[in-house]
């Protein structure tokens, strides 16, 4: 292969946590112990894990196989139907985007950490230069924070001393420094940790992966032993069977399975891509989504233990303090940790912790970029350093505008609208490429050269009727949650590529309209293994010239 061999792990254990640091990510935090209160607590789960079963494990399971079968990034993977490698550059500039904002996200807990040094903690009263006539701490003024008509010096510490955000989206502001320099911070560390590809990731993700489910289960026992954790709990998981009935509790549970476990954004093809070719997958594309989830369910039960005992303290409701999203992590979170005895050392490492599972997501999202750029540009392997280096510096640039005093508004527009299409659209179209146009037989049969163990039907029936099914109603459901002009052109600003390279690919191929059509919905002759000697096993099989046993053996011999 022209530029050098395509990189591998040094073992499988590190592609699995890298992987899991992919998924696991801070969304399984701020995002699903909301929903799941919201939707119905435990009987949320029934929606939430049958969606797991029949949605997010066969996608798992087909993007690592593609990625691994062609050892491919997100681009060259669309090898195997060129009429929709358009979808390769979608998830390029999808993975662009989503860490642009998201590595701010990142410079918050960076903040977060240095403050926590500081006692009383910064945010734990009101009095401060920063607090407003308005500021109420929340144990001695809750009515006033009920009735809206005060804010708690949490908020205020968030959004007017670290953030100083302007009133909206319109008014971005001049660049709020200390958040500038914690970006920077995060950008540096994610470059020492991917200078190195995937020798440097593997070894990082022990600790990334590993320390988060430390502090969790630490923070789950703390939590359990607080006043009131036991009533917040039971808000949590007490189920109301009555909201099954509701679509949009359905739909809810989909997509939070979709985006939290994470296909159709590139990372886990192009982590699958440094695997050896003959490594048996299965097993892994059901512990991700697996892990993933019960994650997220984790998580639920340290959220609302500490919930349920900052209601207590209060004398509010639960549902009063339950909040999703960045409000959760930097402004609900931080004040229930104000409370407890300790707090800066269950401040320090809570917010350790949240950077830490952001940050390895991080990884992998900047790689699936490099690797699509690299495996369409090979001969730039040697200079993977140089490019990785270049990539960063070029996205932290991108990345300045969500440092400035509307830049919460920027990430919030972004984190609502940049996958709502353009992910569901990509893994229906993965579907139809290698469940219909490559069709079952051919799929089939590469998988078995590639692992010897046959495909069982059951995969294919997912691939090719429930799972496209689902992904069309979640791409509908999605298209009625966007909302405002910005909100369309982030939408689908990426998705223009599907239909742009279909497009250009059909006015380049010869012959009738039909003829092109066909000649575009083939494999081209990059598709297949990329290694030589497997190349030729592989493509001896597909002529017939000796048995798939012999092939097999072939295979494993060059592994």
């Amino acid at each position: 292969m022209a530029g050098g061999p395509h990189e591998r792990w040094s073992n499988q254990v590190e592609y699995l946590l890298s992987c899991l640091g992919y998924a696991v990510g801070i969304g399984n935090l701020w995002r699903f112990p909301y929903l799941c209160y919201r939707n119905g607590g435990g009987a949320f789960l029934i929606p939430y894990l049958l969606t797991l079963s029949i949605c997010a494990i066969p996608l798992v399971y087909l993007e690592t196989t593609l990625g691994q079968f062609a050892s491919a990034g997100c681009i060259s993977v669309f090898n195997i139907t060129p009429l929709f490698k358009g979808a390769g550059y979608t998830m390029v500039v999808l993975n662009v985007i989503a860490v642009i904002y998201f590595a701010v996200l990142m410079a918050y807990p960076i903040l977060y950490i240095y403050h926590s040094f500081s006692s009383p903690l910064p945010w734990q009263e009101c009095g401060n230069s920063w607090n407003t006539d308005r500021c109420a701490e929340i144990n001695s003024n809750s009515s006033l924070l009920l009735n809206g008509t005060a804010k708690t010096p949490e908020d205020e510490f968030f959004h007017i001393r670290l953030l100083q955000m302007s009133p909206n989206i319109t008014q971005i502001g001049g660049i709020v420094w200390p958040v500038f320099w914690c970006n920077l911070i995060a950008w540096i560390l994610v470059y020492l940790s991917i200078s190195n590809g995937v020798k440097s990731v593997g070894k990082i993700v022990y600790i990334t992966v590993s320390f988060p489910y430390i502090v969790l289960l630490a923070l789950l026992v703390r939590g359990t032993t607080l006043p009131g954790a036991w009533q917040g709990i039971l808000y949590y998981v007490l189920p109301d069977w009555s909201q099954l009935c509701k679509s949009k509790v359905w739909v809810d549970a989909a997509t939070q399975v979709f985006f939290s476990v994470g296909p159709g954004w590139g990372g886990l093809v192009s982590m699958a891509s440094f695997n050896r070719f003959n490594y048996d997958n299965l097993r892994s594309s059901i512990i991700i989504p697996v892990v993933c989830c019960g994650t997220s369910i984790l998580a639920g039960f340290v959220v609302f233990s500490v919930l349920g005992f900052a209601a207590e303290r209060a004398g509010v409701p639960i549902g009063e303090v339950a909040t999703a999203g960045p409000g959760l992590a930097f402004v609900t979170y931080p004040a229930a940790v104000a409370m407890m005895p300790a707090p800066n050392f269950w401040a320090i490492i809570f917010f350790i912790m949240l950077f830490s599972l952001g940050i390895d997501s991080m990884f992998v999202t900047i790689e699936a970029v490099i690797s699509g750029i690299l495996d369409e540009f090979p001969q730039l392997r040697t200079k993977k350093r140089i490019i990785t280096f270049v990539t960063c510096v070029c996205l932290f640039c991108l990345s300045i505008i969500c440092t400035t005093r509307g830049g919460l508004h920027i990430v919030d527009l972004l984190d609502a609208h940049v996958a709502i299409v353009s992910v569901p659209l990509v893994c229906f179209l993965e579907l139809i490429a290698a469940a219909y146009l490559y069709g079952p037989k051919n799929t089939a049969a590469d998988m078995e050269f590639m692992t010897g163990r046959p495909l069982k039907k059951i995969w294919m029936v997912l691939w090719r009727y429930v799972v496209p099914t689902i992904l069309l109603i979640m791409i509908a459901y999605s298209l009625s949650q966007a909302s405002g002009i910005a909100g369309w052109f982030v939408a689908l600003i990426a998705v223009v590529f599907v239909p742009i390279h279909a497009v250009r690919l059909l006015f380049k191929t010869k012959g009738s309209f039909k003829q092109r059509l066909r000649s575009c919905c083939q494999p081209n002759n990059l598709w297949g293994p990329a290694e030589p000697d497997i190349r030729i096993c592989w493509e001896a099989a597909k002529r017939q010239t000796f048995p798939l046993e012999a092939t097999s053996n072939c295979v494993q011999r060059k592994n």
